[in-house]
């Protein structure tokens, strides 16, 4: 029951963070967002809402994974990078989103994606599985930086 509840606490926390920066987010997707310049690669809207909602989901499950392992190892570590760069990650919606801005959007993602590598080489010792469930999100983040650059200089 006490693992349960942890699968439980580590999804809601991580979707949490989605929701917070959701707030910022989806006012501004058809007013400002739509009126920028975009480069071609850009994914269309849609997809943006179900590929978060999906990593923030296998985010709680990576976390989950190092928790349940705290009474064998040491995990204050890589919990508190954990929760830094989901503080990260909302704080950029409201930089990009919210605030307009790119290029702080842009400064502030970079260190978001030193904080999930962080939070991933963290991870390895305690839950290789966790580790490698955080991957996704990396790769999504990787992909994110450039075209929030891409916006940035076309705007």
């Amino acid at each position: 029951m006490k693992n349960i509840l942890k699968l439980i606490a580590s999804v809601v926390i991580s979707q949490a963070a989605g929701a917070i920066g959701s707030l910022f987010t989806v006012q501004n997707i058809p007013t400002w967002y739509a009126g920028l310049n975009k480069p071609s690669f850009n994914p269309p809207n849609y997809l943006f809402g179900p590929v978060w909602i999906s990593l923030y989901f296998i985010m709680g499950i990576a976390f989950f994974l190092v928790w349940k392992k705290s009474e064998t190892h040491s995990i204050k570590v890589p919990a508190v990078l954990f929760i830094a760069q989901l503080i990260l990650n909302a704080l950029w919606s409201i930089l990009f989103f919210g605030m307009k801005n790119p290029a702080l959007g842009f400064m502030e993602i970079i260190l978001l994606w030193i904080f999930i590598v962080l939070c991933i080489i963290k991870f390895y010792p305690v839950s290789k599985t966790a580790a490698w469930l955080m991957l996704p999100y990396l790769l999504w983040v990787s992909f994110a930086s450039v075209l929030n650059f891409k916006i940035w200089m076309l705007n």
